[in-house]
Order: structure tokens, then C-alpha cells, then sequence
């Protein structure tokens, strides 16, 4: 995959905190139940926390009990790369923003939405912009 925004690595790691440089760029995952975003229930946009790209509307937002945000689908697909991965001992599908090529997190086949998905993403991978709009 090549990203549309390339960086070196000291500039991502001068933009990013060093959590979210492990998790966008290192493919880290974030401490369960610890992310800023996580109970967050206003009206809004989720969006890369490395290049700003519309990832998730907070309408499909949905509290899963894993302790990462998770989403029934993304706002905008053209935003988002679905990859094979295999480490860790485990066959998943991760998530990537399409844009600046940063690790989101995964997608699993046990969500609640019409498509059964849950896509389950890193909080300190993401920023929020509100909203006035009215919840659906």
C-alpha cells in the first residue's frame, strides 16, 4: 500500500504522541478501557488522528464491551483499507486509513449493524470533530 501522505518516521514521531506513534505507525494497540474517546457520545465525525481523513460517524457508533471504540461501518469506505493480517498467532482483518497508510485497528464479522460488522479502532488513532447535528 503506498500513502498518499508519506512521512519519515522522525516526522510522524514529532506529529504524533508517542501512543499514538506506536499504534499508527508500529500497529500497537491501546490499553483496553484507557482511550479518550471511548464513552465519548456527542454527535460528530471520527477522524484519523494522523492526517485528519473522515474515518466514522458517530451514528454507527456502538458501545461493544471491549473496551475500544467501535463502529458498524465507516463513514466514508474510500477512507479505509481492509488487510489480511496474521500476527500475533491470529488470522484478523486490519483496519488502515487509506490516506496516510496509520493502523486503526480491526474489523470483526460480530456486530450488531445490518452488515454484522464491528469495527473495533483505537482511540488515541483517532480526533473528533462535533457536531450540532441531531442523533439519528
Amino acid at each position: 500500500m503506498k500513502a498518499k501522505m508519506p512521512k519519515t518516521n522522525e516526522e510522524w514521531f514529532k506529529k504524533l504522541t508517542p501512543e499514538q506513534y506506536d499504534v499508527l505507525r508500529k500497529k500497537g494497540t491501546e490499553v483496553a478501557f484507557t482511550g479518550k474517546l471511548l464513552h465519548n457520545k456527542k454527535n460528530g465525525m471520527y477522524t484519523c488522528a494522523g492526517c485528519g481523513a473522515e474515518l466514522f460517524s458517530s451514528d454507527t457508533k456502538f458501545d461493544s464491551g471491549t473496551g475500544w471504540p467501535s463502529f458498524t461501518e465507516p463513514a466514508n469506505r474510500k477512507n479505509v483499507e481492509l488487510k489480511e493480517d496474521n500476527s500475533h498467532f491470529m488470522h484478523r482483518t486490519e483496519v488502515i486509513c487509506k490516506n496516510c497508510g496509520g493502523h486503526l485497528g480491526h474489523v470483526f464479522n460480530d456486530g450488531p449493524g445490518p452488515a454484522g460488522k464491528r469495527f473495533c479502532i483505537n482511540s488515541c488513532a483517532l480526533d473528533f470533530k462535533e457536531s450540532n447535528k441531531k442523533k439519528k
